[in-house]
């Protein structure tokens, strides 16, 4: 069971829903960050997600969203973590274990493991099929 005092790995989509058009995952996703914060929950990222926003943004050339939402995750985040060799490789043990998982959703979970975090703050329900992950839905934050 996971107490106040363990980490939580921060998802991309966490930050992008915060930042998009949908009103109900956009205050969601903005509630549950602050809720984090004034809980004082460890929060943690690794580069990957940093790049995925980048990603996303620029390919649909929003270079001012690509800073506004890269910007959020620093300043949510208390610690982003580097994506190394060691982690794609455990990444790719676990594409082999569930299909349903995305290369970068694995690389996630690999640095999660490498960590020591279980729970992970995602509107993704693909977690929901790795049984080190514990996924915390935005809008069941206060539940969790």
């Amino acid at each position: 069971m996971r107490t106040a005092d363990d980490p939580v790995f921060l998802d991309a989509n966490v930050l992008m829903y915060r930042a998009g058009a949908d009103p109900e995952w956009r205050q969601a996703c903005g509630r549950v960050l602050l809720q984090a914060r004034e809980a004082g929950v460890t929060l943690a990222t690794n580069a990957e997600v940093l790049q995925e926003i980048l990603h996303r943004y620029f390919s649909r050339r929003r270079p001012l969203l690509a800073q506004a939402v890269h910007r959020a995750a620093l300043e949510f985040c208390d610690e982003i973590i580097p994506v190394t060799e060691h982690h794609t490789t455990r990444a790719l043990a676990l594409l082999l274990e569930h299909e349903r998982l995305s290369a970068r959703d694995a690389v996630h979970v690999a640095t999660m493991e490498d960590r020591g975090i279980r729970a992970i703050l995602s509107a993704d329900h693909d977690f929901d099929a790795v049984p080190s992950v514990d996924r915390i839905d935005p809008r069941d934050f206060l539940r969790a």
